[in-house]
């Protein structure tokens, strides 16, 4: 260990180490936030252990990015810069992680990914300077605008090898299993970017794999979408009262418990109401929750993004006879395809692993067969806002075979 290099205990990877020059990093207030932003959000309201958060997860992409960078043999100007990047690449979150992206595009016009000004404005930009490291080049890392973009963010990146072993440990699933050693040992940079060898292939299975099952047992759980959605819907209704850009800013600047306690103590009586259900976990329940089987395509485009969303909550509530706080429509994003280039020895280029293993085409039709639709309301009217939502969305019936338990 170098003169000076601070050891941190890490319950995923052991001992993780922070060079001398990334200590001021580590320490400012940019990144000491991010102990009060969970990793999961709201998921910590169905696995009690899920409260562990951006600060760790962060170590621990640092730490991987700096093994990563030591096999690529990258120059230690380069390396230190990656390195840097990892550790910043989550301070662009808002509260409650992922909860609060789309209320940064609408309200602020930016990602978390894109965190040129955060760096500027907090002093982390001269904490870069100091330490060798050029911050306009770190940000471009971390917003994917770089030739060593994927080793932060990418198919092969050091945010899933860390954050599957991670959320997998704290929820106690036994799915997360990543044996990023393996994976680390298999990347090479080829014309593309990165790519692996034909040995990592198994280990790159492995990956995909439990990205597959995490999504709908973690990151897709429905009593951790059905209290986002209560508190997306009560962020909405808070901000709609609060004023502009400098009034949003503040609020998505805060930390988790800052943004709740806003909440809390919000002049809109909704937004209170929802926030004080989330904190007591009286939580909305699914009126609707079907398969892409079920859902018509043509109308699902009322609901894909957040404003047609509440416009199609209102409309259903309407319907049902309840007030507009008492429905939430819930249309993620549907699956991207899995894709990962392998690099071929004796080869002279590269082929998506789907060529070479037959289990990634098996696990995106997985991955499309779990997308999920739901409709959310409390107990006492879910009757009304399904039958309702029945209607609008032009939900089909279940056929026999997709009634059958998988």
């Amino acid at each position: 260990m170098a003169a000076g290099t601070k050891s941190v205990r890490d319950p995923v990877h052991g001992y993780i180490e922070v060079e001398p020059a990334l200590l001021p990093l580590v320490d400012a207030p940019l990144l000491q936030r991010l102990r009060q932003i969970r990793q999961l959000g709201f998921a910590y309201l169905v696995y009690p252990g899920a409260n562990h958060t951006r600060f760790e997860h962060s170590l621990g992409a640092m730490h991987l990015a700096r093994r990563l960078c030591a096999q690529l043999e990258l120059d230690p100007g380069a390396a230190r810069t990656v390195t840097a990047a990892a550790l910043l690449h989550d301070v662009g979150h808002g509260p409650y992680s992922h909860a609060t992206e789309p209320f940064l595009y609408a309200r602020l016009g930016r990602g978390h990914q894109e965190i040129a000004e955060l760096v500027e404005a907090s002093g982390a930009a001269r904490l870069l300077d100091e330490a060798g490291v050029d911050p306009a080049e770190a940000c471009r890392l971390v917003a994917g605008d770089h030739p060593l973009a994927g080793i932060i963010q990418g198919e092969l990146d050091v945010d899933r090898m860390d954050y599957l072993k991670r959320d997998a440990h704290y929820t106690g699933v036994p799915y997360g299993t990543v044996d990023a050693e393996r994976l680390i040992r298999s990347v090479r940079i080829t014309g593309h970017g990165l790519a692996i060898d034909e040995g990592g292939i198994a280990a790159a299975e492995s990956l995909l794999v439990a990205r597959t099952l995490m999504r709908p047992s973690v990151y897709f759980h429905h009593v951790a979408r059905i209290a986002e959605g209560m508190f997306a819907l009560a962020l909405h209704l808070h901000l709609a009262g609060a004023g502009g850009r400098e009034q949003a800013g503040v609020l998505l600047s805060n930390d988790d418990g800052g943004c709740m306690q806003a909440l809390l103590g919000s002049p809109q009586a909704g937004a209170r109401a929802l926030a004080r259900r989330i904190t007591t976990r009286r939580l909305y329940k699914r009126a609707v929750y079907v398969g892409r089987e079920q859902v018509n395509w043509a109308s699902l485009q009322t609901a894909s993004d957040p404003a047609h969303a509440l416009a199609a909550a209102r409309a259903i509530a309407e319907t049902a006879g309840v007030g507009p706080e008492q429905v939430i429509v819930d249309a993620p994003p549907f699956p991207r395809d899995l894709s990962m280039e392998v690099r071929i020895r004796s080869g002279s280029g590269t082929l998506p692993l789907e060529e070479r293993s037959p289990m990634v085409r098996m696990l995106n039709e997985t991955r499309r067969g779990q997308w999920r639709l739901g409709v959310y309301a409390p107990p006492d009217v879910l009757d009304a806002v399904a039958a309702a939502a029945i209607d609008h969305l032009r939900i089909r019936p279940a056929t026999l075979q997709e009634r059958l338990p998988l």
